[in-house]
């Protein structure tokens, strides 16, 4: 079942870019491990906020993900740009009328 984990990152003021930037930058890593979606965007109203919507094969995939040593050099080398203030929420997606 396909698992779905929504989130948003507060940065340090005047971040913002710099995490998108980060979290954006190419990783085939993701895919191999079963990650098929990971979208970071941001909204203007909350300029120190950045959103992530992230679509996994399952919730084991997501969890054995955050062990990887390359996710974890990633986390590590983000974590100047957080603010500590997070949000978000997972859930087992049930279905999608794009797909059987």
């Amino acid at each position: 079942m396909v698992f779905a984990n929504i989130g948003t990152l507060g940065t340090v003021p005047g971040a913002r870019d710099a995490l998108v930037a980060h979290l954006t930058r190419r990783s085939s890593v993701l895919s191999e491990i079963g990650c098929l979606a990971y979208e970071v965007g941001t909204n203007d109203d909350e300029p120190d906020t950045v959103f992530v919507i992230e679509l996994w094969r399952d919730a084991d995939a997501h969890r054995a993900s955050l062990a990887l040593p390359e996710v974890q050099a990633a986390i590590a080398e983000a974590r100047p740009l957080l603010s500590g203030d997070f949000g978000g929420f997972r859930f087992d997606v049930a279905g999608s009328p794009l797909r059987d």
